[in-house]
Formats: structure tokens, C-alpha cells, sequence
């Protein structure tokens, strides 16, 4: 084919797509967060399944196992924290002190992909809210992100401003 009538024939199809996309979904661009769980020992089961409660929360990113990561997860014997350094990067320590004392690691997996994804902690002792982190009672189990929590997240990588500080290390304590 002449390399007129390709150029001609992509400008259609370009223009034909743009004409049937609507104004939300043009603008609602998917970002691909990779992270690598390879050193979350017995945690990787947790993140995994907290990364597809994410997925099936959220439109605006998508969380997928793999290198080279956007942010990484570890398990320590400390109190789980994550550092996010900027929208979707960081680090996540999955501490296997909350989980001796009872708390529930999808939640907790959850939660601390919550701060790279931009929320902060909120201590509303709630158990439907995923950042109220520990504040919520030992037998909470919830691991799905509140509405305004969704939303949020939404908005963050849709271009507003993260409520989460970068560079800071949220310790959920």
C-alpha cells in the first residue's frame, strides 16, 4: 500500500475513534502500576489478592505483578509501613507484627498499597474505611476501599493533588 493512502487511512481511523469516544472515557486514561512482590515471603498471597480488590475498585490504574516495579514490597518482623516517593512509587514493608497480633494481611496489604496509590491515614476507627488502618478493631477484615476512598484514587490519577505526603513514611501505628 502507498505510503499516502496508509497516512490517509490512519488519519480516518484515528479521527473515527476519537468521534465514537466519549469526553469521560478520552480523558480517563488507565495508568499501569507494576509492583514486585518477589520478597513479601508469606505476604505475597495478601498483596496479591489486595492489588485485585484494587483493580476491580478503581478505573483511572491498574495494579500488575511485575519488573521492572513501580513499587516494591518486603516482609520484615516490624509494623507494616509504606514510603510512596511519588504517585504510584514507593515501598511497602509488610511487618509481621500486625499480623502476630491479629490483624488481617489482605487489609493490611490494602491499606499500605492505599498510601502508593496517594491516601494518607485516616484514624476514623471504622472498619469500613481501609485507612483507618489500625485504628479500626483487630477483627476487622475488610479489605475493599470505602466509596470516597475509590474515588479518591480515582481523582489522583485523573491529575488532582494526592492527600498523601511523598517522601514520607506512614507507619499505621
Amino acid at each position: 500500500m502507498p505510503r499516502p493512502l496508509r497516512l490517509a487511512l490512519s488519519l480516518i481511523l484515528t479521527l473515527a475513534f476519537l468521534l465514537a469516544t466519549t469526553p469521560a472515557q478520552a480523558t480517563a486514561l488507565v495508568r499501569v502500576l507494576r509492583y514486585d512482590a518477589s520478597r513479601a515471603a508469606e505476604f505475597r498471597g495478601a498483596v496479591d489478592q489486595a492489588a485485585q480488590i484494587w483493580n476491580a475498585s478503581v478505573v483511572n490504574v491498574r495494579l500488575v505483578a511485575g519488573t521492572p516495579a513501580d513499587f516494591v514490597i518486603v516482609a520484615d518482623n516490624g509494623w507494616p509501613r509504606a514510603q510512596p516517593t511519588s504517585l504510584g512509587r514507593g515501598r511497602i514493608w509488610m511487618g509481621r507484627q500486625a499480623t502476630d497480633q491479629g490483624y488481617h494481611p489482605v487489609r493490611i496489604a490494602a491499606h499500605e498499597i492505599g498510601h502508593i496509590l496517594g491516601l494518607p491515614d485516616r484514624r476514623t476507627g471504622r472498619c469500613t474505611d481501609l485507612m483507618s488502618g489500625s485504628s479500626a478493631p483487630v477483627s476487622c477484615t475488610n479489605a475493599n476501599p470505602s466509596a470516597a476512598e475509590r474515588a479518591e484514587v480515582d481523582r489522583n490519577f485523573a491529575g488532582s493533588t494526592p492527600q498523601a505526603e511523598f517522601g514520607r513514611l506512614y507507619v499505621d501505628r
